[in-house]
């Protein structure tokens, strides 16, 4: 098997909200914006996308939890390298991020801070310490 594409879809309560606060953190419009789905490329070969939960629904069906009863709870991490991580922190935060730790140096090598979006996706900005 090759991948040769690869789309993070994050289920949301709405899309409109969503798609206005990754607009903002990512500093880039969508490149798809329909009821339904909003996608964002990140790389070449990779895509952000924002499902409204009731949209994913109608393919899960009752074969798990609706999304719904999830939100609020940490259920993934978006880790983003960035050129200006404090710009990129501030501006998660006057866009409505939810902060959850400080910019601080990581025992693992990286600068991070760590915030929500509205549903309780876990958004990390990071830089190397060694591009510093």
């Amino acid at each position: 098997m090759s991948i040769s594409h690869f789309e993070i879809i994050l289920y949301v309560s709405d899309q409109n909200n969503s798609r206005d606060f990754y607009t903002k953190i990512l500093q880039k419009e969508p490149d798809l914006d329909v009821p339904g789905m909003t996608e964002y490329t990140l790389a070449d070969n990779l895509k952000l996308g924002l499902m409204p939960e009731e949209g994913i629904v109608n393919i899960l069906k009752d074969k798990t939890p609706h999304p719904k009863s999830g939100n609020g709870i940490p259920r993934c991490e978006l880790y983003l390298l960035v050129d200006n991580i404090v710009e990129s922190y501030e501006a998660a935060l006057k866009a409505g991020a939810k902060e959850i730790s400080s910019i601080e140096e990581r025992d693992w090598g990286d600068i991070v801070g760590y915030v929500s979006d509205f549903d309780g996706h876990v958004i990390a900005f990071a830089k190397k310490i060694d591009s510093i």
